[in-house]
């Protein structure tokens, strides 16, 4: 086993969990981890906006990894890095969408718009990120591969039913390495949690990676390890067995 300094958890699926809460047993083991001087940090496809509370809770004052890794904070309140799509491409992105007849949300440095948002200026604002939402598999299917063939976008999800776009080589692993820069250490010592595709790339390079129970099969298939799922309090469990010493 090695010696581990610090864990990147997803929050939706993985921290959280069905009713978006983090459990007792989760926290307190997230506490003991600080108390003994690992670092915790949330790694997530939400928004700083979204992350926020859920931070606050927590008491963390350590970096975090949000919008899959368009934006990296050196701390709750200070940016560290951003990294924007092309307008265009945005456009470009709506428009597929339109065409397809799909639910779709896209994620500004000022918050989250959808297929509801009234009156989008799409030029008023700094965009990190671009998601559809399908039940329609061969819907979803058919904009990936059209948008694998621009070849500039990274594509995941953040559950089966959806497709998640940021710009091309940002992703979750590399904001926690971001965040390995930053803090000095290496993604050896590194525990990385998931449980959906656009977790694949930081569980993979990190030193342990953990898939949870309720992960998708792609995530189980490359982690190092699989934990129990975000109902039985998956974080708590490795966090003791694999973190704390």
């Amino acid at each position: 086993m090695g010696s581990y300094k610090l864990i990147a958890l997803d929050m939706d699926g993985t921290l959280l969990n069905e009713d978006k809460r983090i459990s007792a047993e989760n926290q307190a083991a997230i506490r003991e981890a600080t108390a003994q001087g690992k670092i915790v940090i949330m790694s997530t496809g939400r928004g700083a906006i979204s992350a926020m509370p859920y931070i606050q809770e927590l008491g963390l004052t350590t970096p975090l990894v949000v919008v899959n890794g368009s934006e990296v904070w050196a701390s709750p309140d200070s940016l560290l890095r951003r990294t924007l799509v092309p307008m265009e491409t945005i456009r470009e992105l709506h428009k597929l969408a339109l065409e397809n007849d799909c639910w779709w949300w896209a994620y500004s440095v000022e918050g989250v718009f959808n297929r509801e948002s009234e009156g989008l200026d799409i030029k008023s604002q700094e965009w990190l990120k671009f998601g559809y939402y399908s039940d329609n598999a061969e819907k979803l299917q058919r904009i990936r591969e059209v948008v694998a063939g621009w070849g500039t976008l990274e594509i995941t999800n953040s559950h089966p039913s959806n497709l998640e776009l940021n710009p091309l080589g940002i992703s979750k692993a590399k904001g926690v390495e971001d965040v390995c820069q930053l803090l000095g250490i290496s993604m050896s010592e590194v525990i990385a949690m998931g449980d959906s595709e656009n977790d694949i790339a930081m569980i993979r390079e990190a030193g342990l990676g953990v898939a949870m129970g309720n992960a998708q099969d792609e995530v189980k298939r490359i982690a190092d390890i699989t934990t129990v799922t975000n109902e039985e309090h998956g974080v708590a469990q490795v966090i003791r067995t694999y973190l704390l010493t």
